[in-house]
């Protein structure tokens, strides 16, 4: 079968010269489709471009808002914080306030009882320097949240320092034990009984028989019994290695054992013991060393 063929012939306007060119059929068609597809393969690179395009702009977009939601969590958590901090200020805005009497009775107790109620490290401050702080929202954030930590550690040590304060302040003797008038301080004395000369560990305030008698600091009742010379006797433990006596009792309202409070009755005055009439002896001790009770009371007497 004969192949149909086309024949084209160029000529040269400026010469007149001619060329001819014979194409067959199959090739005539197939220049045809290239040209009438070259419009949709261009239309379909573009097409894939901009797909490709969009692909990488959502990309771009789901790491910003991972990003934007990490910076989210973070700041809720250093918000958090920042309350944490601002409820343990006011914490201890409360615990710091102790009567200036009482300050002024803990100021009398021996060096090493103040030493070893308030022992204790301070806490480190944070190391790093601001000067590299805001370099990037990740550093921003890491300084803050390491002051932030920083703060709590030091407000929890400032926290502790207040409550061994207190401790201390509870255990402090420093209220008048009774109400009367101080018939005899601490000292050389000459003895009631016999007139010989004598030493008196404590204080002597006369009272009427049955008048209450108070604890002067929180702590514990080791003795609530009878005690040879100073006949009915309460001794409280006040920590610290304190030690408060009330002597000479006509009646216990304490028992061995008892946890009792600053101000709480523990008995009644009387004649007890070796004593010329109604009174309380009372003595203050530090790791059995014998203190003047006159020092410590900067309260006035409790009254009923």
């Amino acid at each position: 079968m004969t192949r149909r063929r086309f024949q084209v012939t160029l000529v040269n306007p400026a010469t007149g010269s001619t060329r001819q060119f014979t194409l067959a059929l199959r090739t005539v068609g197939g220049m045809v489709v290239v040209l009438m597809s070259l419009p949709t393969l261009v239309g379909m690179g573009i097409a894939w471009k901009t797909w490709a395009d969009v692909r990488a702009l959502a990309a771009a977009n789901l790491a910003l808002q991972q990003e934007n939601q990490s910076y989210r969590e973070a700041t809720k958590e250093l918000t958090g914080q920042i309350a944490a901090l601002q409820s343990a200020v006011s914490d201890l805005g409360g615990k710091a306030s102790v009567e200036a009497s009482l300050q002024a009775a803990m100021e009398k107790l021996p060096a090493i009882v103040k030493n070893r109620a308030m022992g204790g490290t301070t806490a480190a401050t944070p190391g790093r320097s601001l000067t590299t702080a805001f370099t990037s929202p990740e550093n921003t954030f890491s300084l803050l949240e390491e002051l932030l930590k920083g703060l709590e550690t030091q407000l929890r040590t400032v926290s502790t320092d207040l409550d061994r304060r207190n401790t201390l302040a509870a255990a402090t003797p420093s209220i008048w034990p009774t109400r009367g008038w101080l018939s005899s301080t601490l000292g050389s004395r000459s003895d009631p009984l016999t007139g010989a000369p004598d030493y008196h560990p404590g204080l002597d305030i006369s009272a009427d028989r049955g008048d209450p008698v108070y604890a002067t600091a929180d702590g514990t009742v080791e003795l609530a019994s009878y005690s040879g010379d100073y006949g009915n006797l309460v001794v409280i433990h006040h920590r610290f290695g304190i030690e408060t006596r009330y002597g000479h009792l006509s009646a216990f309202r304490a028992s061995k054992g008892q946890t009792v409070k600053r101000g709480e009755l523990i008995g009644l005055v009387g004649a007890t013991g070796r004593a010329t009439g109604p009174h309380l002896h009372y003595e203050v001790r530090v790791n059995g060393r014998v203190l003047n009770p006159l020092q410590f009371l900067t309260r006035a007497q409790r009254s009923e």
